[in-house]
């Protein structure tokens, strides 16, 4: 079978390799879709803080079991199956305190079983916990959304938001765009920032109130205060976009006793620079997030049965496998939201 590996940033190769074998509690998914997103852009630009290559890369993806391990009872073969990319433990300190994004010992699909690959095989806590049959009017597509959805799910049970609070998302990508059409539903003024005009009529389109094209403006910050009642700025920010320097601005953003969500993945090695006499007499709150949890991936994927989110929104240009440097490098340059791979 053929899959991608990432051997160091800019070195992206498929290769051939032997079709895997589920061994107990493991499941085997022939991929039917697979799609690009903003960290596998990053890896193959600039490479992953938490990862050293070479390493599978993709995470998002969804497709028909080819064969079962022993025990597994819950899905048989040419079920048509998605599985997020990772699941806790349920025995370390952080699960058992219920923090499970956290957990010591997650088990992450990622690096050993990457979605950009003709077959992917799902380890046990994966298929016990996030492994979800596809309802027969669900697409392909709209199923491999469930991994980006379920962290903005999360996200967003994380941000403070009451009904007509005022809330910018810096950042128009994909999960930002979920953050924007969430918060909407939740009764949100939402402010959406981003320098593409295809993403910011994406933002109008899932709910965004008012939008600012970053390239149009002196101050970033000062023309999403404008945009608040007398310039005080919004209740919530989220930072969407993976860079410190719109983390620094989303914390500028905020009202005082305001809060400010910090979402995206930066480079290794950065740091956040706070002013000190804003976060304290300003009674700032500022909170980072890391991926998702069970329960919210369960949530995510009953909202995308619903539809709360249509893949006809986010997915634009079909590739295949070998394709896949146009099809991130497509998706890097900001035309497009996401990009989805055939086999």
């Amino acid at each position: 079978m053929r899959k991608v590996m990432l051997y160091e940033p800019g070195d992206l190769r498929i290769v051939e390799c032997e079709k895997p074998k589920p061994k107990k509690g493991e499941v085997l998914i022939k991929n039917m879709v697979s799609l690009t997103c903003g960290s596998d852009v990053k890896s193959y630009i600039r490479g992953y803080a938490k990862h050293t290559p070479p390493y599978n890369i993709g995470h998002e993806a969804s497709g028909i079991v080819d064969s079962v391990g022993e025990g597994v009872s819950k899905f048989k073969v040419g079920d048509r199956v998605v599985a997020h990319n990772s699941a806790p433990c349920n025995e370390c300190y952080y699960c058992k305190k219920g923090i499970h994004s956290m957990c010591e010992n997650l088990i992450s699909n990622n690096l050993k079983n990457g979605a950009f690959s003709e077959y992917q095989l799902i380890p046990a806590k994966i298929v016990e916990q996030n492994m979800f049959k596809i309802p027969e009017d669900m697409s392909f597509k709209q199923a491999a959304l469930l991994e980006p959805f379920a962290c903005a799910v999360y996200g967003v049970s994380q941000v403070p938001v009451e009904q007509g609070d005022y809330v910018v998302v810096n950042g128009c990508g994909p999960s930002g765009l979920m953050f924007i059409k969430l918060l909407y539903l939740k009764g949100a003024r939402v402010i959406a920032c981003d320098k593409s005009k295809v993403r910011l009529d994406a933002a109008k389109k899932l709910g965004a109130y008012d939008v600012v094209n970053i390239e149009e403006v002196e101050n970033q910050v000062e023309a999403v205060k404008a945009l608040t009642p007398e310039n005080r700025g919004v209740d919530c920010a989220v930072e969407a976009a993976g860079s410190v320097k719109v983390w620094e601005m989303s914390i500028n953003m905020v009202r005082p006793g305001g809060f400010a969500l910090l979402y995206g993945g930066t480079k290794a090695g950065e740091e956040l620079v706070v002013d000190t006499k804003l976060l304290h007499y300003s009674q700032i709150t500022i909170k980072g997030l890391y991926h998702t949890t069970p329960f919210y991936v369960n949530q995510a994927f009953e909202l995308l049965k619903m539809k709360v989110i249509d893949e006809k929104d986010f997915l634009y240009n079909e590739y295949k496998l070998e394709n896949v440097k146009e099809a991130l490098m497509n998706h890097h340059e900001g035309n497009v939201i996401k990009n989805f791979i055939t086999y």
